[in-house]
Parts: C-alpha cells; sequence; structure tokens
C-alpha cells in the first residue's frame, strides 16, 4: 500500500496523498465520498497537509464514482479551512455525474476545477 494511503471496506472511499512541490500537495480519492469515517479523513488529511505548511491543495478526483451530501460537506469544509490560511484548493479529473453535482450545487463557481491533475498543477 503506499505511504499515505487509507484503507477502505468493499465500495468505500480510498485517500492518499502526496507532496507536489515545497508548497502543494494532491489529495487523491477513489470510490464513493460518502457519509462515514472514512471521510472525514479528508478533513484529517486537509489538516495534516496544512500543519505542513502547504498552502495549495489539489484534490484528484478521477477515481472517484460517487459522491453524496455529507462528501459534499467534507469539500467545504476543507475549503474554509485552506481558505484560513489563505491557500487555495483546486479539483482535477471530475467528469459526468460528480461534475454534475459540483455544477447543480453551484459549488463550480466556488472551487476551481480542472480536466486532469497536470492542468490544475499547472495553474
Amino acid at each position: 500500500m503506499p505511504e499515505g494511503t487509507i484503507p477502505a471496506a468493499k465500495n468505500a472511499m480510498t485517500i492518499s496523498h502526496h507532496d507536489l512541490s515545497a508548497g502543494a500537495a494532491v489529495i487523491t480519492l477513489s470510490g464513493r465520498v460518502t457519509l462515514g469515517t472514512t471521510s472525514d479523513q479528508i478533513l484529517t488529511v486537509t489538516e495534516e497537509l496544512l500543519r505542513d505548511g502547504k498552502r495549495t491543495i489539489i484534490f484528484d478526483l478521477a477515481g472517484v464514482t460517487g459522491i453524496d451530501s455529507t462528501g459534499i460537506g467534507r469539500f467545504i469544509s476543507s475549503y474554509n479551512k485552506i481558505l484560513t490560511v489563505r491557500g487555495e484548493m483546486r479539483m482535477a479529473g471530475a467528469t459526468g455525474h460528480l461534475l454534475d453535482v459540483f455544477h447543480v450545487s453551484q459549488l463550480d463557481r466556488v472551487f476551481p476545477f480542472f480536466a486532469t491533475l497536470t492542468e490544475a498543477a499547472a495553474a
């Protein structure tokens, strides 16, 4: 299991992270981001990265297969924590239904979305 990976039950979300540069990191999610203790890890990892001096955090959502209102709330909470330290949050790789959820909730106007992780990293 890669460093920074938290195991999850079948069909549950998995989360991992890695440094992108001195001030930036990527949090990679896969599976379903829903109510439960696993999705709590989004905030835990975000807080850890902020304590480590990361100010740009990119969420790689390419592997996310579903999301509920709790999952959306985890991103809103992360966004607020990142803004508190004058950081920047970017979203990468969301497609289909997942992107529609962020669009319908108008969060695509709050969080900058990029088609790929490469594009988000270069922004």
